[in-house]
């Protein structure tokens, strides 16, 4: 094997990593909080009930496109031991992004195909499919019912969406709802207090130079260690990616995995800013003057021009 394909295999295993963070724990808080435990205080895999008529509740992960949340929550569920053996081999909870289009009975659809149901009529009614999923849930033995993406849910069908969240979330077959999704997302749930009060909220921030950048440049040394190159000396580097990154966790990963890539294969032995200005010019189709990479005052620049600030407003945590 050459000295090139061992970086790319080192580079395919460094994909899979996962870069932990304060998010993980804050993340996994969420979830735990809504579970019940048994009499000698371990945590279980019962939903735990809030009210005396036996209410669940739920969890609203909120985060920019590129923030990461998709991939925070699935990492979440999947690490938390009481969820992964239920009923037929099953785990404890389902999952699965909005489909398109993104309507209350196409929703219904996947979940009931995700939990691997035989037999969903399409041209059922989406309120009797409804109920055939929460009879689902309750045979396989799910507590937690996970839709990604969940700001698109709410285009068409808002307030019927809302009722069927308020559902799963009452009756002896409660479940724990969990919502991951924009901006958007918190807006449509605020609009009714009912839901409203049933979630709490984990708002994934922008990434912040002076707070995150000696993290994400550490990042930056064990990516180069493991594919056997030598890490960048930009000073201004970090500052660069994250503009370039529209100050978000997962698109500044993506942009660092493709200055990595290019590099490997350009036989490079050190990762420098032009493999960053090469990534980003390919995802952005950009001319020398726009890329952030070249730009002396690159801070400037307008990584989305057609939104009126590129740079979300909440800066500060």
């Amino acid at each position: 094997m050459t000295t090139a394909e061992s970086a790319e295999n080192a580079l395919e295993r460094v994909r899979h990593l996962h870069i932990g963070s304060a998010r993980d724990a804050e993340a996994a808080s969420h979830l735990t909080r809504l579970l019940a435990k048994d009499e000698q205080g371990h945590l279980t895999a019962v939903a735990k009930r809030f009210t005396r008529t036996g209410e669940t509740r739920g969890v609203m992960l909120v985060g920019s496109p590129g923030s990461g949340k998709s991939h925070l929550m699935d990492r979440t569920l999947a690490k938390l031991s009481v969820l992964q053996h239920g009923e037929y081999g099953r785990p404890r909870y389902l999952g699965c992004p909005v489909p398109s289009p993104a309507t209350f009975k196409a929703m219904t659809l996947a979940l009931l195909e995700e939990s691997g149901y035989p037999d969903a009529n399409p041209r059922k009614e989406a309120w009797s499919l409804w109920q055939d999923l929460r009879h689902r849930l309750q045979l396989l033995g799910i507590s937690v019912l996970w839709i990604d993406e969940a700001q698109d849910l709410f285009c068409a069908d808002r307030k019927l969406i809302l009722r069927a969240l308020k559902s799963l979330m009452q009756g002896e077959d409660a479940v724990i709802v969990v919502l991951s999704g924009t901006e958007d997302l918190a807006k449509v749930i605020r609009t009714d207090p009912q839901v409203k009060r049933r979630f709490t909220a984990m708002v994934l921030p922008d990434l912040v130079e002076q707070i995150d950048g000696d993290s994400f440049r550490d990042v930056i040394a064990q990516y180069c260690q493991r594919v056997g190159l030598e890490g960048p000396a930009e000073a201004d580097l970090i500052g660069r990616i994250f503009h370039g990154a529209r100050y978000r966790f997962g698109r500044a990963l993506e942009l660092l995995l493709q200055a990595v890539e290019i590099a490997i294969e350009r036989g490079d032995e050190d990762l420098d800013i032009g493999h960053f200005a090469a990534a980003y010019a390919m995802n952005e189709a950009c001319t020398a003057a726009e890329n952030v990479f070249y730009a002396k005052h690159y801070w400037l620049l307008k990584t989305d021009p057609d939104d009126e600030d590129d740079r979300p407003q909440s800066k500060k945590r």
